[in-house]
């Protein structure tokens, strides 16, 4: 008997790690939603901030955020022009580093895509617009794409920043062409699977969000005009719906929640909750919020509440999902970035501040702050959470926090 329960064991275990390498990492966590729910975290960090396990300098230019799979953190960064995709053991320790290409070097130089690892596959979108996919072992490469002239995309101002989204066996990308609004590939060896013409209007930066609704597989992103959102097994245009802003910049990732999807972008312009409808033929506009404005700093969703900090309006918000009534707002920290996990917000603004924030009914109650001394640039790129460690990238360093309870 003893046998057979450890056999039954092995096997779980086998079919889990299996399960583990076989899945692409989400952009903005396991959910792509900002959450990164797991037991024994701290809910209050010492006075000097959260004890910092170990920094890794030398990435170079870069926005992007880690990535923890196979063992090993996987990072982007972009040195001399070229992107290079930086490996670094659990303790911070270099492994290797492969280059994949060149990098945008233009306004704010660096790489900006999160790397997507797939077992052994590792796929890079870069900010000239060509999509990598890579040996992991070895960095050989097994396809590449180019969204400029394999499709009819175009660069943007501030160089495509998509994180690519892959799901089963399929890559999803935005080039933005009239053409080629949104493609799926195959991701094994790049070949086209289905594109879907949105009519004119470019890529916006945005990384897509995966979702079911009434029994289709939906994918939703923000092109420079509009919502648009997608069947994804067939390639089929469900529905669109205008939204601009005078940059045509939208790089924050929709939020899905019960029929509802949440969009949003900076320049003061806010964010629109719409609900599907007509047996997902169409949407239908439920409220315009002008408080949940971040540029590039994401939102999360908590208990029927949106959290999220201001791009021309200065600070912090908290908005109820179902009305868009704004609850409260504060000004204790500058605008930023935001992710949650246990109910609480780990907010990392642009000035540097990293602080971790109980939203109650009525405000939000700084718990502990400390300051990201470490790195260089702005502080752009959104934090991770694995395995009880809060890691944070800033330009050309990596550092670890121990926020272990």
């Amino acid at each position: 008997m003893k046998q057979v329960a450890f056999l039954f064991l092995i096997i779980s275990l086998s079919v889990a790690a299996i399960a583990e390498n076989n899945n692409a990492n989400k952009w903005r966590g396991p959910m792509a939603n900002g959450i990164y729910d797991q037991p024994g975290l701290m809910e209050s960090w010492p006075d000097d901030g959260p004890e910092t396990l170990w920094v890794y300098e030398g990435l170079g230019n870069g926005f992007s955020s880690p990535v923890i799979a196979n063992g090993k953190i996987y990072v982007s960064g972009e040195i001399d022009n070229q992107g290079y995709i930086f490996y670094l053991n659990l303790d911070g320790n270099f492994i290797k580093k492969h280059k994949y290409g060149e990098e945008f070097t233009r306004s704010y130089p660096g790489s900006r895509a999160t790397p997507t690892i797939v077992g052994d596959l590792v796929y890079m979108h870069t900010g000239e617009g060509k999509i990598y996919c890579l040996k992991e072992s070895t960095g050989e490469q097994v396809w590449m794409k180019n969204l400029f002239t394999d499709f009819d995309g175009n660069n943007l101002r501030f160089g495509m920043t998509e994180s690519l989204v892959v799901e089963d066996d399929v890559v999803y990308v935005t080039p933005g062409g009239e053409k080629h609004s949104i493609v799926a590939l195959n991701r094994f060896n790049g070949d086209s699977i289905w594109t879907v013409s949105a009519g004119s209007g470019p890529s916006a930066y945005c990384t897509p969000l995966l979702f079911e609704y009434n029994n289709e597989n939906m994918l939703v992103t923000v092109m420079g005009d509009k919502i648009i959102g997608v069947e994804r097994e067939k390639g089929e245009l469900k529905w669109t719906h205008d939204y601009r802003n005078q940059r045509s910049i939208h790089p924050n990732t929709p939020i899905y929640h019960d029929g509802g999807l949440f969009c949003f972008s900076g320049y003061g312009h806010g964010g629109v909750k719409l609900e599907i409808a007509n047996n997902n033929k169409s949407v239908e506009q439920k409220y315009w919020s002008d408080h949940i404005e971040s540029k590039m700093g994401g939102a999360v969703l908590l208990n029927g509440v949106l959290y999220s900090s201001g791009d021309k309006n200065r600070g912090w918000y908290a908005v109820e999902w179902k009305t868009g009534e704004l609850l409260y707002q504060s000004e204790n920290l500058a605008n930023g970035v935001v992710i949650a996990a246990n109910g609480l917000l780990y907010k990392y603004t642009d000035r540097g501040e990293l602080a971790l924030v109980k939203p109650t009914s009525t405000g939000f109650e700084i718990i502990s702050q400390t300051k990201v001394e470490h790195g260089t640039a702005q502080h752009w790129a959104h934090p991770v959470i694995k395995n009880s460690i809060l890691y944070v990238r800033h330009g050309d360093a990596l550092i670890a926090y121990n926020i272990k309870e």
